[in-house]
């Protein structure tokens, strides 16, 4: 992809991870409140992008909004709205979830069931709720022959604190003791969770930039919509990362304070 420039000139609109982009927990990065501002007075449009499952669209707007964030529902994109999408597609209601409540209560509002005796997928989240009971449950069903299905395949959830474990550890577990891995994983990188925006937007990808901390879903997720990727090292990624990856940003910055001057 070619370069552009930090002021993000000819840029129309905006993809902004949410855990380590804005925030690292309920930490808000430093100057991400003034770089939302200097895209509202530019009037680039900016949606919120999370593979982070846990939450709910409604929780995702009350944490943005508790931070300083200006944020309604449709600004949010998650990878449940991409999962969801995918199990209207392959016609399955009938689920077991490995997932929190909030995004029980997603499924569950789309005609989902999340606790079925004879499930058609397990559904596997980024589960901040884990029980060993979920988890023996699961494997159960995968022991059975149930195939699975996952939100997003990020490994690590960046913290204050240092990486913790995110849907893809749960993944390597069920392999473990199962020998089963998802037969689909929706979220990030799959470049179907912000063409769609992009093509209601009437605007062209190269007129969008995806902007995030992680190299294997974020940047890999611009590159195969053809955005912009921007590299942000206030989470996940660093620079050795990026010298042995086979993504290539667009542009690389510390933070997101360093954009849009």
């Amino acid at each position: 992809m070619t370069e552009i420039p930090r002021t993000l000139e000819g840029i129309k609109a905006v993809f902004l991870d949410l855990d380590g982009t804005l925030y690292l927990g309920d930490d808000v990065i430093e100057g991400a409140l003034d770089f939302l501002l200097r895209l509202k007075e530019r009037g680039v449009q900016r949606f919120f992008l999370s593979n982070n499952s846990s939450k709910s669209v409604t929780q995702y707007v009350e944490k943005l909004q508790s931070m300083g964030v200006p944020a309604a529902s449709e600004d949010i994109l998650l990878s449940t709205h991409d999962l969801l999408a995918w199990l209207s597609v392959n016609e399955v209601s009938e689920t077991y979830l490995v997932g929190t409540s909030g995004m029980r209560q997603m499924l569950e509002d789309a005609g989902v069931s999340t606790n079925s005796e004879n499930p058609q997928y397990v559904v596997l989240g980024y589960d901040t709720e884990i029980t060993y009971e979920k988890l023996s449950t699961a494997s159960v069903h995968l022991h059975r022959g149930v195939p699975m299905v996952a939100s997003h395949p990020d490994t690590v959830c960046p913290s204050p604190d240092g990486g913790l474990p995110d849907t893809g550890a749960y993944m390597e577990l069920f392999e473990a003791t199962t020998g089963v891995r998802p037969e689909h994983v929706c979220g990030k990188p799959n470049p179907g969770m912000i063409l769609h925006k992009v093509e209601a937007l009437g605007l062209r990808p190269e007129q969008c930039a995806m902007i995030g901390d992680r190299l294997y879903t974020d940047m890999e997720m611009a590159e195969k919509s053809g955005v912009h990727g921007i590299l942000v090292l206030s989470g996940e990624a660093t620079m050795e990362d990026l010298e042995s990856a086979p993504q290539n940003p667009s542009l690389v910055v510390g933070s997101v304070d360093e954009l849009s001057h």
